[in-house]
């Protein structure tokens, strides 16, 4: 039977430490992320709970508790009001409703949806039980879709967005381009 000395058995213990400490290193240094630090110290740090009383990260917004706001700029601003004139540029990200004037009369427009890249709308002309309606919907990136009321009649085309209307005598038109935040442009040009 061989004796171990007091030198002996410290150095097993020392070595077994350092096995166990490697060992620990080695598991920290596994999983997570995925991403490399290159610290493997604060590889282990990330998988502790965050204490709240020292947990600065900034946090974000909650989708279900904040609201969609336009985050392009329009001549306009956001203001469906100032489309009434028949001359506007606004941006829009929710449904709206907006009275306006065409060559053969009275008009209402009706954004019914604006979501990320689409846009669906609905233009009713004169009365519900004597009018026509006019509309489109533009889906897809650089999607947008233009509506011309001539006196006696309408065309829409749908597709690329294309450069915005230009005023002309006797016409109004009217565009509608969806962006990727989920907010469209509106313009409105009266001829």
């Amino acid at each position: 039977m061989t004796r171990l000395t007091t030198a002996g058995r410290t150095g097993r213990l020392a070595g077994g430490a350092l096995l166990a400490a490697l060992a620990m290193l080695t598991v920290a240094g596994c999983g997570g992320s995925g991403e490399d630090s290159g610290n493997s110290a604060a590889g282990a740090a990330d998988t502790e709970a965050p204490d709240s009383s020292t947990d600065n990260t900034p946090k974000s917004p909650s989708p279900a508790t904040s609201s969609p706001s336009p985050t392009v700029t329009a001549a306009d601003g956001t203001d469906p009001g100032a489309c009434t004139d028949g001359n506007c540029e606004i941006a829009v990200s929710k449904p709206v409703t907006i009275n306006f004037k065409i060559p053969d009369g009275p008009a209402e427009l009706s954004v019914t949806k604006v979501d990320k890249n689409e846009v669906d709308y609905k233009v009713t002309q004169g009365t519900s039980t004597n009018g026509s309606s006019a509309g489109g919907t533009a889906s897809g990136e650089g999607s947008g879709c233009t509506t011309f009321f001539y006196n006696n009649g309408s065309g829409t085309q749908c597709g690329a967005a294309g450069e915005p209307p230009a005023k002309e005598a006797g016409t109004v038109a009217l565009q509608l381009v969806p962006g990727p935040d989920g907010t469209a442009i509106l313009r409105l040009v009266s001829g």
